[in-house]
C-alpha cells in the first residue's frame, strides 16, 4: 500500500504503532507492515513520531511538488554498503565496459518504445493511414537502434553525444506518432516538459515524476549513488544515476497514461492553468487517478522465467544487480 496525503489540511501521525491519517472528514489507521511508501504533498503534515515509524519499518517518505517530481526524501540510515558499492560505481563509469552498459539501456528503451507503439497501431483495413503512420514510425526508430548497437568507442564519453543524437531521435517519432493518434482532445505535436503545453504531457510529466521517486529509491535502498551517472551529464545537483536506470521503466508510465488517454478516464476539469508558468498542472482528481493507476500497475505481478513479480520488485531486483554490476566489473 502507498500512502499519499494531497488534501488540504490532512496530518499524518502515529497512533500505538499504526500511521494514523486525519482529515476535516474523520481519521482512520494503517499497520506500518502494510505501507511501502508515503508520498506528502504541500498543505499537508506529518509527525515526527509518524517518520521515525516510517524509517524503523524502512517505508521512504517522499515530499513531492505540484508535477509529481520529489523535493525532498527521509530513508533509513540501514540502505546499502555505500562505500564499496559507489567506489566500483565511479571505476565503472570510466571503464570500457560502461559502453556496453549504456546501449543495453538505450536499446532497451527503444524496444519499449516500438512495442508501445504495436499496441496502439490499427489495422490496415481499418485505419490504413494510421498503420502506415506507426510502420513508418518503427522502421525510423529501427534504424536507430542498428546505429546504436554499432556504435564504438573507447570511453562512453567518447560517444556519448552521439547516442543522445540518435535516442532523442527515436523519441521524437515514438512521441509524434503517439500524439497523432490519441482521442483528439489529448492529441499533441511534441513533448513539452516543464511547463506541460497540452493533457498527455501534463499527465506524463506528472507520471515521470513519480517514477523518478521510485528509482531513485531503488538505488538509494542498493547502495548506490544517484548523482553519480554514467549516461547523463553530471550537471550539478542532476541526480544522473536515476536518470540512466529510469530509461527502460519509462515506457511503463508510457502505457498508463496512454491507456487512461484512450479510455478518457479523467473529467473535464482535470487540467488547471498555472498562471506563473502558463503550462497546465493536475487537478487533485486527477492526481489520485493518475497516482493510483501508476501504483496499480507497478504492483501488478508479471511473469518473467519461472518467477513471479510485481514489476516495483523488478525494477528494485534491478538496482541490486547493477550494484553487482559494479562491484564485478
Amino acid at each position: 500500500m502507498h500512502i499519499v496525503i494531497n488534501s488540504y489540511g490532512t496530518t499524518l501521525s502515529k497512533e500505538l504503532d499504526l500511521f494514523c491519517i486525519e482529515t476535516p472528514e474523520g481519521k482512520h489507521t494503517l499497520p506500518a507492515e502494510k505501507v511501502k511508501s508515503i508520498s506528502i504533498h504541500k498543505a499537508a503534515r506529518i509527525t515526527s513520531d509518524a517518520v521515525i515509524l516510517a524509517i524503523r519499518n524502512n517505508i521512504e517518505i517522499l515530499f513531492v511538488n505540484d508535477t509529481g517530481m520529489p523535493e525532498g526524501r527521509i530513508w533509513s540510515i540501514k540502505y546499502g554498503s555505500v562505500s564499496s558499492i559507489r567506489k566500483a560505481q565511479i571505476e565503472f563509469l570510466y571503464s570500457s565496459k560502461s559502453i556496453g552498459w549504456v546501449k543495453k539501456l538505450l536499446l532497451q528503451k527503444i524496444e519499449g518504445q516500438i512495442a508501445l507503439l504495436l499496441t496502439i497501431q490499427s489495422a490496415p483495413e481499418e485505419n490504413l493511414a494510421a498503420h502506415n503512420r506507426v510502420r513508418f514510425a518503427i522502421n525510423s526508430m529501427e534504424d536507430y537502434k542498428n546505429k546504436i548497437s554499432k556504435a564504438e568507442g573507447s570511453a562512453i564519453s567518447e560517444i556519448a553525444p552521439t547516442l543522445r543524437g540518435w535516442e532523442g531521435a527515436a523519441g521524437r517519432k515514438y512521441f509524434q506518432t503517439i500524439g497523432a493518434l490519441l482521442p483528439s482532445e489529448y492529441q499533441f505535436e511534441n513533448r513539452s516538459r516543464m511547463p506541460a503545453r497540452d493533457p498527455f504531457n501534463c499527465l506524463l510529466n506528472y507520471a515521470y515524476g513519480i517514477l523518478y521517486g521510485k528509482v531513485e529509491g531503488a538505488l538509494i535502498k542498493a547502495g548506490l549513488d544517484p548523482y553519480v551517472g554514467i549516461f547523463h551529464r553530471d550537471d550539478y545537483n542532476r541526480p544522473a544515476l536515476v536518470f540512466d536506470f529510469m530509461e527502460p521503466y519509462r515506457i511503463w508510465m508510457d502505457y498508463v497514461v496512454v491507456q487512461l488517454c484512450t479510455s478518457r478516464s479523467f473529467p473535464e476539469d482535470s487540467f488547471l492553468q498555472n498562471q506563473e508558468t502558463g503550462g497546465l498542472l493536475l487537478s487533485a482528481i486527477a492526481k489520485r487517478i493518475l497516482i493510483q493507476s501508476v501504483n496499480d500497475y507497478l504492483s501488478e505481478i508479471v511473469e518473467e522465467g519461472d518467477k513471479a513479480r510485481s514489476r516495483q520488485t523488478l525494477m528494485e531486483q534491478d538496482a541490486h544487480k547493477l550494484a553487482k554490476t559494479f562491484l564485478n566489473a
